[in-house]
């Protein structure tokens, strides 16, 4: 019996030892390489805003980076650098100079075996949330290998009113959308339409889309590759518009 109690402890504090070891494995060399991001909300209140973009974060506190931005359906593009500290539980805090002179600043928690973080914006006028995905290994640019992506959006447009998408693209590796669907409810009134399009994509691993649904008006997106080449995160580029999704094979 003593020799049992005695196991039962050794065993227990075993189980604790490794606990507090697997609670304390975050450091700012978790965070280091391409993660693409999406995050969306409201720039101030009842202004709706979204981001996609992409974070190079060195290992070392330091992260630069570009995205797109949509205000309102005001659309801009650009670069930032700045800084991030990762906390050993795996939580932190990122501070972004924005190239526009503005300046954000985001917490954070560390997800995805180190892959992933859930985001929100931290200044007082924005109500904002979001993740980003390591864009991994992947050769990125028109391979000529093809795909088939389900793809989901959502947002709102100045003149309609609020958007929700969901569908499935044919990419044929060499820039054409050769055919799909999309399922669209545009405030509410519903329709599914055959869809083409086109795309571009560089060796950054980031793209742009455009998807010409039968009948409609086409849509523009700026997209950015992540979980590699697995999935892409996507906004539109379209003015009077705030829409963003993502898409995975």
């Amino acid at each position: 019996m003593k020799f049992l109690r005695i196991g039962a402890r050794v065993l227990l504090a075993t189980l604790m030892a490794v606990g507090s070891a697997a609670a304390a494995t975050c450091s700012n060399a978790t965070l280091i390489g391409v993660f693409g991001f999406l995050n969306s909300g409201f720039d101030s209140p009842g202004v709706p805003g979204a981001s996609v973009g992409q974070y190079n974060f060195d290992g070392a506190g330091n992260v630069s980076g570009s995205f797109t931005h949509s205000s309102n359906g005001t659309i801009s593009n650009l670069t930032f650098t700045g800084t991030y500290a990762v906390a050993k539980n795996c939580t932190g805090s990122m501070t972004l100079n924005n190239s526009n002179g503005t300046t954000e600043h985001h917490s954070f928690v560390i997800d995805d075996a180190k892959k992933g973080l859930q985001l929100i914006r931290t200044d007082s006028t924005q109500i904002k949330s979001g993740f980003a995905l390591a864009q991994g290994a992947v050769t990125c640019g028109l391979t000529g290998i093809k795909q088939t992506f389900a793809f989901n959006v959502s947002g709102t447009n100045n003149t309609i009113g609020a958007i929700a998408g969901v569908g499935q693209l044919n990419m044929d590796g060499n820039g054409h959308i050769t055919s799909g669907t999309l399922t669209l409810s545009l405030n509410g009134t519903l329709g599914t339409f055959p869809v083409t399009g086109t795309y571009t994509e560089n060796t950054g691993c980031t793209g742009t889309e455009m998807v010409q649904p039968t009948g409609l008006s086409a849509s523009n997106f700026n997209f950015v590759v992540v979980n590699g080449g697995k999935e892409v995160l996507l906004i539109e580029t379209d003015a009077l518009t705030t829409v963003a999704g993502n898409a995975q094979q």
